[in-house]
C-alpha cells in the first residue's frame, strides 16, 4: 500500500483481495484523471495476477464515497478552450467504466456516503455494490447542463420500469432501500460492519457467501412506492408530455399531488438541452449494447463541452453558487429534435477507443 496519504488513490494487496481507496475525502473523492489512470493501470494487473481473486474498492472519510468527477477542473480546461485536454478524461475514464463491467473477478463497491457521477462510474458496473447507512446515489448532471454519463445510458434503462427515465431528468437521490430496489445496489449492509465485512472479503470465501451472511433487509422507498405513477408518468420521448402529465397530477387531490408539483418545478429548473438529451439517452440505451452506449456518450460529451449550458451550469451551481443558471435555449420547445439527434452523431474528432 502506499504510505503516501496524500496521495489520490491507494492501492492494497490483503490477503486474496485487492483493495483500491479513493482518497480525496476534504474533496468528496472526486474522481480526477490520475486517478483513473491509476486505476485502470492497476485493475489491469491485478486481472492477470492469480493471487487476487476479488477486488474491493472503498473510500477515505464518512460524507462521500465519491461525489462524482473532478468537475472544475474540466470546467477550467473547457473555459480555456483546451478541448483535447479536457476530453481525454473522458477517453480515458469511460474505457474504464468498461473494464469495470467485464471484469473477469469479483469487483465488490462499499459505498457509504454519496455517490454521483464518475463515483457512479467506478462502483455501479461492478459485480457486487453494498450500500452502507449514509448510501445516496443521484445523477443530477441535468442541473448542470450535462448528461448522465459514466454509463448512464445503459444503466439507467435497465432499472425497474420507468424509474431511470425518472432519475435522469430529476437527479432525484436513491436511499437503500430505493437503491437496492433499482439494481443500483446489490446488498444492504450496517457501516458499522464494513470493517468486518472487509476481513471476510479479503479471505478465500466466495463473495457472494461472504456478503450473504452479512446481508441485511431494506424495506421499501418512497421512490420504489411510487413505481406505478413514475411509470405512468414518464414513460415516451417527450420531456414536455411528461411535465404535462405531472401538472395534470398536481392539480388533482391525489395523495401524490403534492409530489408531482414539486417534481416538476425540479425538472423545469434544469437545462431544457440537457433535459431532452438525457431522455433521448435512456431510449437509446434501452436498445443498445454497453459499447454502443458508452461510444453514444464519447460522442455526446465531445459537443457538450463546446456548447453553453455547461459552462453556465457549473458557474452557477459550483463556481459562483449563486444557483441562477441562464440556459440557451430557454425553453423546451426551442430545442428540436434534430438538435438532439445531432449529439448522437458520428464524432470527426474520432470516435471512443474500448478495451
Amino acid at each position: 500500500m502506499s504510505i503516501d496519504e496524500a496521495a489520490e488513490i491507494l492501492f492494497e494487496r490483503r490477503g486474496a483481495a485487492g483493495l483500491i481507496t479513493l482518497n480525496r475525502p476534504k474533496a468528496l473523492n472526486a474522481v480526477t484523471h490520475g486517478m483513473v489512470n491509476a486505476m485502470r493501470a492497476q485493475l489491469d494487473d491485478w486481472a492477470d495476477d492469480p493471487a487476487v481473486t476479488r477486488v474491493v474498492i472503498m473510500a477515505a472519510g464518512d460524507k462521500a464515497f465519491s461525489a462524482g468527477g473532478d468537475i472544475r477542473h474540466l470546467y477550467d480546461l473547457g473555459k480555456e478552450k483546451r478541448f483535447d485536454e479536457q476530453l481525454q478524461f473522458w477517453r480515458d475514464e469511460y474505457p474504464l467504466n468498461v473494464v469495470i463491467k467485464n471484469y473477469r473477478k469479483p469487483y465488490v463497491a462499499l459505498i457509504d456516503g454519496i455517490v454521483m457521477g464518475g463515483g457512479v462510474g467506478v462502483s455501479v458496473h461492478g459485480s457486487h455494490r453494498v450500500a452502507g447507512d449514509r448510501y445516496s446515489f443521484a445523477m443530477p448532471e441535468v442541473g448542470i447542463g450535462f448528461f448522465p454519463d459514466v454509463g448512464a445510458t445503459w444503466f439507467l434503462p435497465r432499472m425497474p420500469g420507468e424509474l431511470g427515465a425518472y432519475c435522469a431528468l430529476t437527479g432525484d437521490r436513491f436511499g437503500i432501500a430505493d437503491a437496492l430496489y433499482a439494481g443500483l445496489a446489490t446488498h444492504r449492509i450496517s457501516s458499522a460492519r464494513f470493517p468486518d465485512l472487509l476481513d471476510g472479503l479479503t479471505g478465500t470465501v466466495s463473495v457472494d457467501a461472504v456478503l450473504a451472511a452479512f446481508a441485511e433487509p431494506a424495506g421499501e422507498g418512497p421512490i420504489g412506492a411510487r413505481r406505478h405513477l413514475i411509470d405512468h408518468i414518464f414513460h415516451g420521448h417527450d420531456v414536455e408530455v411528461i411535465l404535462e402529465r405531472l401538472d395534470h397530477e398536481a392539480a388533482t387531490n391525489s395523495a401524490d399531488a403534492e409530489w408531482a408539483g414539486k417534481t416538476a418545478a425540479t425538472i423545469r429548473a434544469k437545462s431544457p438541452t440537457s433535459l431532452k438529451l438525457a431522455l433521448a439517452q435512456v431510449r437509446f440505451g434501452a436498445i443498445h449494447d454497453f459499447e454502443t452506449c458508452m461510444r453514444a456518450e464519447m460522442r455526446i460529451v465531445s459537443r457538450v463541452v463546446k456548447a453553453h449550458d455547461f459552462y453556465e451550469g457549473v458557474r452557477a451551481v459550483i463556481v459562483d453558487k449563486d444557483n441562477k443558471p441562464t440556459w440557451n435555449p430557454q425553453t423546451l420547445s426551442e430545442v428540436t429534435t434534430e438538435a438532439i439527434e445531432a449529439y448522437f452523431a458520428s464524432s470527426d474528432g474520432g470516435e471512443l477507443i474500448l478495451p
